[in-house]
């Protein structure tokens, strides 16, 4: 059990980064934190250029999060939980990234709201970096993050993490239902399965299989993705082949990191692009980095995106 937690810490914390939270409270078993980011980053490319608006190739991408998470004891074997982040972005929209409440006990946790869906931590293992990519495998939205009117349980059995979620959506006919597995093989190596199913409408139906391996060796993390399935419209049965491919190095505090995505949805390319990114980070709290997505599809620009975070 300890090897499965430590292989965990320390794969999320190369997927996904630093994360802080400050506890305010602390008391008789009830504790709540306090985190978020403050996130100024630009994209430059053609894609933003419009005449007709007036709009240059430069767009600001700033923002800033923040999220409260309590948790308390109710016995030995039962508690209680909850999450809630917001972002705030540079056209001073607010948006609810996350809302939901559960209860924990020794077979695991059951909860509700606005979460992740449970083949999110599949694509985990391919969406490392600050800037691009993540965006060839999520073409079943019951497959995404920050699912709304979500039932999610999630538990951990030695080396293997389970976790399966219903959607139960307010348009008619669009629920979901997903479930996924991801198994630490040892401290350096980890595989998972994962299958999801979209009602499109009442007579269609989409489906997904999730196929993914994480490596870590030292400095060197690899990733990669496989997913295959169908889009169903109007009776029709689209199939989908889809792979994600990430790499990332260390060098003390500065990071090397690519990522190449690829989609195809009845032989004809959807998504097909490469990413690379350098970070450093100059402790815990703060990092630079900036990053270039070269797109390998007709009639699609290239992006430039940079940025300075900080994490409290």
């Amino acid at each position: 059990m300890k090897k499965a937690v430590l292989a965990t810490a320390i794969f999320t914390a190369l997927v996904s980064g630093s994360s802080f939270a400050a506890t305010v409270y602390d008391s008789e078993g009830t504790t709540l934190k306090v985190g978020g980011r403050a996130e100024g980053r630009f994209n430059i490319s053609d894609n933003n250029e419009s005449k007709a608006d007036g709009t240059s190739k430069f767009k600001d991408k700033s923002r800033a999060r923040f999220n409260l998470k309590g948790k308390t004891e109710i016995s030995d074997e039962l508690y209680g939980f909850g999450k809630y982040e917001a972002e705030l972005d540079s056209d001073s929209d607010l948006t609810n990234r996350y809302f939901f409440a559960g209860i924990g006990t020794n077979i695991g946790e059951f909860s509700y709201g606005k979460q992740d869906s449970a083949q999110t931590q599949l694509t985990d293992f391919t969406d490392i970096l600050n800037t691009f990519g993540a965006s060839a495998s999520s073409y079943v939205s019951g497959n995404k993050s920050k699912r709304e009117n979500n039932f999610l349980y999630s538990g951990e059995f030695d080396a293997l993490t389970v976790k399966t979620n219903y959607v139960a959506s307010d348009e008619e006919d669009q629920d979901s239902f997903g479930i996924s597995g991801v198994y630490h093989i040892n401290d350096a190596f980890s595989a998972g399965l994962g299958y999801v199913t979209q009602d499109e409408n009442s007579s269609d139906t989409s489906d997904q299989f999730n196929v993914t391996v994480g490596y870590t060796m030292d400095a060197l993390y690899l990733g990669a993705l496989f997913s295959t399935g169908t889009i169903e419209s109007k009776g029709v049965d689209n199939d989908v082949t889809a792979y994600e491919v990430a790499a990332k190095y260390k060098f003390g505090k500065t990071a090397l990191a690519a990522v190449y995505n690829y989609q195809e949805v009845e032989d004809t390319d959807t998504v097909d692009e490469f990413a690379v990114e350098l970070e450093h980070k100059f402790n815990g709290h703060l990092r630079m980095y900036a990053g270039y997505l070269f797109q390998q599809i007709d009639n699609e620009d290239d992006e430039l995106q940079a940025g300075i975070r900080y994490d409290f």
